[in-house]
C-alpha cells in the first residue's frame, strides 16, 4: 500500500473510519451468533476498536486541533471491505475480517513513517500489534468454526460451569 501520496490528515480520517467500520462489524455479528463465548470475543472486538477510534480522535485533535474531525463516508485509503451479509457463511466473514485485521496493521505500521514523533510511532506500533492480536483471536475462531460444524449452536446450560 503506497501512503506517499496521502497526508497525515486524511490517513488519519481514513483510520478513524476504518475503525468505526470495523467496530460496527463485529457489533453486528455478535447480534448474529448464538454462541455465546463467539458472542463475547466479537463483542470485545467491538470494543477494542472503539478505544482504537478514541485514541486516533485524541491524536487528531493533538496534531490538527483548529480543524473537526470530519470523518469521510468512504475512505481514500484502499483497505478491505467486509461484507456480512447474512446469506455469508460466518467462517467466510471472519476470514475477511482477518484480512482486515492484517490490512490495519499494515496501515498503521506504514502510518509510522509519516509521524514526526516517536510517542505516536510508539502509539501505531501498539495499535498495530493489537491489529495482528485481533487477527490471531479470530483464527482461533475460524478454526473451532470450521472443526465444529454446530460451534455457533446454541445448547442451554453449555456456558453455566460445574
Amino acid at each position: 500500500m503506497n501512503l506517499e501520496e496521502y497526508n497525515l490528515k486524511t490517513l488519519l480520517l481514513a483510520a478513524i473510519k476504518s475503525e468505526i467500520d470495523s467496530g460496527e462489524l463485529y457489533r453486528t455479528l455478535a447480534s448474529r451468533v448464538k454462541n455465546a463465548l463467539l458472542k463475547d470475543r466479537l463483542n470485545f472486538l467491538a470494543g477494542e476498536e472503539d478505544k482504537h477510534r478514541a485514541y486516533l480522535e485524541a491524536f487528531y485533535r493533538q496534531k490538527f486541533p483548529d480543524e473537526e474531525i470530519e470523518v469521510p463516508d468512504k475512505t481514500p485509503v484502499p483497505l478491505p471491505e467486509v461484507d456480512p451479509s447474512e446469506e455469508r457463511l460466518l467462517s467466510e466473514i471472519i476470514e475477511d475480517a482477518m484480512n482486515a485485521e492484517l490490512a490495519a496493521k499494515d496501515f498503521y505500521e506504514s502510518l509510522k513513517n509519516k509521524v514526526e514523533d516517536d510517542e505516536s510511532r510508539r502509539m501505531l506500533h501498539i495499535l498495530a500489534n493489537m491489529e495482528q492480536g485481533h487477527y490471531d483471536i479470530l483464527a482461533k475462531e475460524l478454526d473451532n468454526l470450521k472443526n465444529f460444524e454446530d460451534y455457533d449452536q446454541y445448547w442451554p446450560m453449555m456456558h453455566a460451569g460445574p
